[in-house]
């Protein structure tokens, strides 16, 4: 996730010559809590319960180190995008959260406008496409490593579906038996969160990376997207909530009425967050670039990454059954 604030300009073209200075013992900080919090919650990802701290450490590196590596290539992609075009960028500041996956990922502060499109481009792809390489090959590592067991009648956790996970399930394990589900890996968990992470940074929404790129390729028309989005996603949560909440789909009448509720959450949270965003920045608006045109190249990378979204879609991210 990057922050590109409106109120000045960035490189090149900067309005001011000022230069800004970071410090990174914050960044090392934040990154430093981030590795505590996801080794934390790793155990819960896993197929073991650990007793005691080593015995902690031991259970959870096959989830925390992937994913932290993950998390490092898609914000340093953004980060040498920005040292390549010489735009002023901060270090990552990763967000702890110990709960979950354990992070909210990172965010990168860009204090300056970016006012070329095809640099706003380049620094925003970098991320979610570096990321991604990462993801899909810990998640084709984790499959081999995953077996394949029948679904219970109740009371098991679904990870999200989307068509490019499928697909991955798909080649690395071949076709599934009827009422048959891989059990993952906690590295093949790291993975698919990869998935997750890249998809929501993907989402074509304000300052987000796939805002930043839906701004670059459609300009002042990312507006109308942006805010499409963001009642698209309040749609989905009830969409998804009277789903969950009919017995014929659930396949039993007696699912707990908060089950609805939590599997369809995701979309409650995030509508949340695209608000206080939108508070955060000029409403549904992207901070103006010049009136560049995109290269055809970086024009057919904004598309990839539309493309990208859409298989890394999942419509119900976490499902309990």
């Amino acid at each position: 996730m990057t922050d590109a604030p409106a109120s000045a300009a960035a490189h090149p073209g900067s309005e001011t010559d000022e230069p800004h200075r970071f410090d990174p013992r914050i960044n090392f900080a934040c990154f430093v809590a981030t590795v505590a919090t996801v080794f934390w919650v790793a155990p819960e990802w896993g197929w073991e319960k650990p007793s005691g701290l080593l015995d902690h450490l031991r259970a959870g590196w096959p989830f925390a180190v992937p994913l932290l590596a993950i998390l490092l290539c898609h914000e340093f992609g953004h980060y040498f995008a920005a040292r390549w075009h010489r735009v002023p960028a901060s270090l990552p500041y990763f967000i702890p959260v110990p709960v979950g996956l354990g992070t909210f990922g990172a965010v990168i502060t860009v204090p300056e406008r970016i006012r070329s499109r095809n640099v706003l481009l380049d620094f925003a792809a970098a991320g979610p496409l570096a990321g991604l390489v990462v993801a899909v090959v810990v998640l084709a590592l984790g499959l081999s490593w995953s077996p394949v067991l029948p679904l219970p009648d109740s009371g098991y956790r679904q990870e999200g579906q989307s068509l490019l996970y499928f697909g991955l399930k798909y080649l690395v394990l071949g076709p599934l038996p009827e009422g048959h589900d891989v059990s993952l890996h906690p590295t093949a968990v790291a993975g698919w969160a990869g998935l997750l992470l890249t998809m929501l940074n993907l989402m074509p929404y304000g300052q987000l990376d796939g805002g930043h790129i839906a701004y670059a390729l459609l300009g002042k028309r990312h507006t109308t997207l942006s805010r499409w989005v963001r009642w698209g996603v309040l749609a989905l949560f009830v969409v998804q909530l009277a789903r969950f909440s009919t017995p014929i789909v659930l396949g039993s009448v007696d699912q707990p009425w908060y089950f609805a509720l939590l599997n369809s959450s995701t979309w409650l949270v995030w509508f949340v967050f695209l608000s206080l965003l939108r508070r955060s920045q000029d409403g549904d608006d992207h901070p103006e670039t010049d009136d560049s045109v995109l290269s055809p190249g970086r024009r057919a990378v904004a598309w990839l990454c539309a493309a990208l979204f859409v298989l890394l879609f999942m419509p119900t991210p976490f499902y309990q059954g």
